[in-house]
């Protein structure tokens, strides 16, 4: 079998992205002798006819009017240098993949199979330090090595295929030091509290040693990603310096008695959803549409339809993916879109409308003073909003409201927030507990080994070796993959046969699978792969995105498959649904999960805490002097200047329902305060619209949590009013953002005292928080 290659590179006139290159790297890394860079795209093709491929060429892999192409390497001069970068193994190549679909599509065959790298000639007198230095700043090791320049005699890539999953054998009798290694040599998010509670299960209720998968599986489940751990850990004693915020306290504590929650254990979540649970309880919350599934905040509004009112569940969730994003920017904020997209989606409403919101810190700092271990911030922030842009613009997502914040306090770790709204009529959406008998469809991607550890890496610390150690938690979204299923499940026929379904987020099959209803058999041999080698603990941990799990009457089993494939969706039957309270898991023939769903809910070990709020930091936010000096710093600030050139890299008018442009104003320069569209009804015109505003101040936050809580509720509910919405109909989604606790009863202060005022400005407006978000 032949291999093909071509090289393809812009015309001069035309290479804008090598000249964005050059610029940026010019600017970053301060190379006086860099003189020009040059990009090509090459292509490696096989199992096709070499008259297909040459076809190919100006059909597919270029295009003639602005392409030049190479069937050997450009020769280059002794004042320049040549690197190739490609994808790591097991990466989503975008390009690669739209290349076989494209020449499948002209060739009416079989799929054909194409390997992208991108190659950089670079000319200057470089010295070997700066060269490294250029490749080091080009090259991000968590998504991506350098190729080697050499042709290939095959794509085919051996795989070692597994046939075993491994037996902790001696487990259940580890001593202390024994399990405390192994939580080390494992990398388990687990502590030694919740790994002393696994031995304990499997010594006394299971009397055997478990497997690897069900120690992975197990550690995915109790993830503070998949549990919100930290937000479930037992406050035993406050100390709260402040009489005010000890006021808003003894307001938490009379509410558990009236709510009768006085017998449970004070939590950061008790206290994030009581103000809720006294709204709801006090009548103001009769539009909440609550069901056995948390996909998304969902509430009942009423649609206008050519004049006509319809019943609609409205959807809307914000989504974090702080550490993905710092350690892989395009990667990272890409999957914080289509993870915000998957949770409505999977509630079977159409996402019509994004929201973009983060912080970073100063991305004007020289590449120099980056902190050893992290990428540059300017790196980060260009690549985020590149990541972010590029899978909204593809999925046909209109993003309304883009804001980045500038802080110190982000240099550590950046904060990526994507926020999204969904809706459908309320007839279209079926919920209903399964049944034995019933089975489960995966729909959508392919897994792999990319996303192994995605739940029980999303909220790590990020240390000096993330970029060498964390590559696998980070995947290439694949926004037509998610299109397709947006496009299927406005089908009412398609949502009609679904009873419940849940989206392949942080934890993959065992988690998207394992949450849909309490007695599973799952079939791992079943469930569609990128490629050979997966043993079965890879499959069942991988989290994927562009997957859906749904749960259908057996009978309707065929009619689901048949409207799968008319969106060209790959969907396959991966479970059924059994009548005991058991999770278990079949690979190769071998049970490799058999797990009480009892034990698996109880979340590990119970954790423990004592909190203590210290006194807020008095003093005015500094001001500027009205005088010319005080003007320009003022202007200066990254938090002041106009963030048009950021804003405009998202499409904000996909779908023809936006309300509110990011910029209003005679001369279209005014940034809006609050994102507004039409809902998105299928046959007729509406006049009904959502509105979706946030508030959040960085400054006052350091100072005071407290108030910095009370001001966002504030300041986002007022947006929401000055657009044209209204308080009596406005719903809050929270999103705490909080530094590592470490067992500091300090740092669990300042969660802790932000809640505390969350709960006082929730009362006094009326307004309830019926969904959120915490992550580090």
């Amino acid at each position: 079998m032949s291999v093909f290659r071509i090289y393809v590179e812009k015309k001069p006139e035309f290479a804008v992205e090598a000249k964005s290159v050059l610029s940026d790297v010019r600017t970053a890394l301060r190379l006086s002798s860099l003189e020009n860079i040059r990009i090509l795209n090459r292509y490696d093709a096989d199992r096709l006819t070499k008259e297909k491929f040459e076809y190919a060429i100006n059909t597919v892999f270029s295009e003639p009017a602005v392409d030049i192409t190479y069937n050997e390497m450009p020769a280059v001069s002794a004042n320049e240098r040549v690197f190739a970068v490609e994808y790591l193994p097991g990466q989503f190549d975008q390009r690669a993949d739209s290349c076989e679909q494209c020449i499948q599509i002209l060739s009416q065959g079989e799929r054909c199979r194409v390997k992208n790298a991108r190659v950089y000639i670079v000319s200057g007198k470089l010295t070997d330090a700066e060269f490294d230095k250029l490749k080091a700043y080009l090259i991000n090791p968590v998504e991506s090595r350098e190729a080697s320049l050499d042709t290939f005699d095959t794509l085919d890539v051996k795989y070692n295929i597994p046939t075993e999953v491994a037996t902790l054998t001696g487990f259940t009798g580890y001593g202390e030091e024994e399990l405390r290694k192994f939580v080390a040599d494992y990398g388990l998010a687990m502590d030694y509290d919740d790994i002393c509670i696994c031995q304990e299960y499997f010594r006394n209720t299971e009397k055997r040693d478990p497997t690897i998968t069900e120690i992975r599986m197990i550690d995915t489940y109790w993830s503070d990603h998949c549990r919100h751990t930290t937000f479930s850990t037992n406050i035993e004693n406050v100390e709260i310096e402040s009489p005010y915020i000890k006021e808003s306290f003894e307001l938490y504590k009379e509410l558990k008695k009236e709510l009768g929650r006085e017998n449970k254990p004070m939590t950061l979540m008790d206290l994030a959803t009581i103000a809720v649970r006294k709204l709801k309880k006090d009548g103001l919350l009769d539009d909440l549409d609550e069901s056995e599934e948390i996909n998304a905040c969902s509430v009942k509004i009423k649609v206008d339809v050519d004049g006509r009112d319809e019943d609609w569940i409205l959807m809307f969730k914000n989504e974090t993916h702080n550490h993905p994003t710092e350690i892989e920017p395009f990667g990272g904020a890409a999957t914080c879109l289509g993870g915000a997209i998957r949770d409505p989606l999977s509630g079977r409403s159409y996402v019509y409308q994004a929201m973009r919101v983060t912080g970073a810190s100063n991305p004007l700092v020289p590449v120099e003073d980056t902190i050893k271990g992290k990428l540059p911030q300017r790196k980060i922030v260009v690549g985020a909003a590149n990541g972010y842009s590029s899978y909204g613009n593809q999925i046909g997502l209109a993003t309304g409201h883009v804001t980045e914040i500038y802080h110190p306090g982000y240099v550590a770790k950046r904060m990526e927030i994507g926020a999204v709204i969904g809706a459908a009529p309320a007839e279209n959406i079926r919920r209903e507990r399964p049944v034995p008998g019933d089975v489960v469809i995966l729909l959508g991607g392919k897994t792999g080994r990319d996303g192994c550890g995605g739940a029980t890496g999303s909220s790590k610390s990020h240390t000096a070796s993330s970029l060498e150690s964390c590559g696998a938690e980070v995947q290439k979204g694949n926004p037509p993959e998610e299109r397709k299923l947006q496009r299927l499940f406005r089908n009412k026929d398609v949502t009609s046969m679904i009873k419940r379904c849940n989206d392949f987020g942080a934890g993959g099959v065992s988690v998207a699978i394992g949450e849909l209803t309490d007695g599973l058999l799952i079939d791992l041999d079943s469930v569609p792969k990128k490629y050979d080698g997966l043993d079965g603990t890879e499959i069942a941990i991988s989290e994927s995105q562009e997957r859906m799990a749904v749960v259908i009457a057996a009978e309707d089993t065929e009619k689901f498959l048949a409207e799968a494939a008319k969106e060209n969706i790959e969907a396959t039957k991966v479970a059924d649904v059994t009548d005991d309270s058991r999770l278990r898991m079949n690979w190769n023939g071998k049970t490799i999960v058999d797990l009480s769903r009892d034990f698996l809910n109880s979340n590990g070990a119970v954790k423990h805490t004592d909190v203590r709020v210290t006194e807020p930091v008095t003093g005015t936010v500094p001001e500027y002097a009205d005088n010319a000096e005080g003007w320009t710093q003022m202007i200066s600030n990254l938090n002041v200047c106009s963030q048009k050139g950021l804003v405009e890299k998202f499409d904000s008018t996909i779908g023809a329902g936006t309300v509110l442009m990011p910029f209003g104003g005679v001369y279209q320069l005014t940034p809006s305060q609050a994102m507004a569209a039409k809902i998105p009804v299928l046959n007729g015109e509406t006049t009904t619209a959502s509105i979706m505003g946030w508030g959040y101040n960085p400054v006052i936050s350091e100072k005071s949590p407290y108030h910095g809580a009370i001001l966002a509720v504030i300041e986002s509910i007022a947006k929401v009013v000055a657009a044209g919405g209204s308080s009596k109909k406005c719903w809050l989604t929270f999103q705490e953002y909080f530094e590592r606790t470490q067992n500091d009863p300090a740092r669990w202060g300042k969660p802790f005292a932000a809640l505390l005022g969350a709960l006082k400005a929730q009362l006094e407006f009326g307004c309830g928080a019926i969904g959120g978000k915490d992550s580090m």
